[in-house]
Order: C-alpha cells, then structure tokens, then sequence
C-alpha cells in the first residue's frame, strides 16, 4: 500500500512542474505571436535553458525546504530566504553574459531573463506559503 502522506508532503515540487511548464507553454505561445522567435535564436540562452534552469533552482530551493520542514517548521521562512539569496547569486552569474551582451535584441533578452526570474520567484514563495500552512499535517 502506497503511503499517501509520504506523496503528499512532496506535492509542492509537483506544482512547480505544473506551474512552470504551463508558464513556458504561455511563453513559448506569446513569442509565436510577437513573431519572437527569430529573434529567440540570436539570444544568449534559449527559452527553455532558462526555464530548465529556474525550475531546477525551484526545485531543489522547495525540496530542501520540505526537508526542513520535517526537523522544525520555525526555520522554512529563514531557509526560504536563505535559498532565495543564493539563487538570487547563481542567476546573477547565469545573467551576467545577457547583461554585458552587445546584441541588438539585449533589452529584450535582459527582459525576458527577468521575467521568468519573476515567475519562478512567485512559484516558489507560494509553494512555500502552502508548506508553511500545512503545519498540522506531517
């Protein structure tokens, strides 16, 4: 018999696939009707490098606060922050070729990269709002 509490606590990481790839497809569909996607392929990264890499961060950011979570629930706020931070430090790094890039489409790019830092930062805190609010449940 299949443990339900044992999945259900791991819920919040399916969300975030949910969310994120319902967040490309939206992405994807509105570079197809902006006619985007020439100028898509004269990016630093691709769309979905960028999303592949933000959902990674997500992922393991709410994987670690789930295991955190387990030990004492009074510190997922400060790990959350904590996480944040750091992937704040790696995208920067990610970044830092699209930022100092000479390409005529940059603001674009320097734009797009943003935005799905938004996205995937707004996925996160609400994953981590619902782990923090199912404090009775283990």
């Amino acid at each position: 018999m299949i443990n339900t509490s044992k999945i259900k606590q791991y819920q919040p990481i399916l969300e975030i696939l949910i969310a994120s790839l319902s967040a490309f497809l939206i992405h994807k569909l509105a570079f197809f009707f902006l006619d985007y996607q020439t100028i898509e392929s004269a990016f630093q990264y691709s769309l979905f490098q960028v999303y592949l890499f933000f959902l990674f961060c997500s992922v393991c950011i709410v994987f670690i606060l789930i295991q955190v979570k387990k030990r004492d629930l009074d510190n997922v706020g400060n790990g959350f922050l904590l996480l944040t931070l750091i992937k704040i430090g790696i995208a920067f790094l990610f970044a830092n070729p699209i930022v100092s890039s000479t390409s005529k489409f940059k603001d674009i790019e320097r734009m797009d990269f943003f935005i799905v830092f938004a996205v995937f930062l707004t996925i996160e805190t609400m994953a981590t709002i619902g782990i923090l609010n199912n404090k009775q449940r283990n």
